[in-house]
């Protein structure tokens, strides 16, 4: 019983957000010494989640089945793609493409959405 009461409370915040204006840099916080995330869509077409990244923190180097697009709405970050290294800033996106081992590292502090794209 409390699975369904935890999922409906998500569900229901998901849902606060729907026909709203958002200001995306409100929707996740900075936390001191680590990285923050907010899902603010899951759908079985994809989803999109907020993160906040304390400078010096990061995503170890993953893959994932499906292409993702990281784009960058507050400060600067460290990308590397199969072993090749980029830097993404404010306004700026990169494509991770499916099965490509990945990482991200903070420069700075560092806000990005990722959007994930299923087949």
């Amino acid at each position: 019983m409390a699975d369904l009461t935890e999922k409906s409370t998500a569900e229901k915040k998901r849902e606060d957000l729907v026909a709203k204006v958002l200001a995306v840099s409100d929707l996740v916080q900075y936390q001191d010494g680590t990285v923050a995330s907010r899902m603010i869509v899951f759908k079985t077409a994809g989803t999109i989640t907020l993160f906040a990244f304390d400078a010096g923190e990061g995503l170890s180097e993953h893959s994932a089945p499906y292409d993702a697009i990281l784009t960058v709405t507050d400060g600067e970050a460290d990308v590397t793609i199969e072993g090749a290294p980029f830097t993404v800033r404010t306004g700026e996106m990169i494509i991770l493409p499916a099965n490509k081992p990945h990482a991200v590292q903070a420069r700075q502090r560092f806000k990005m959405t990722l959007t994930m794209i299923r087949e």
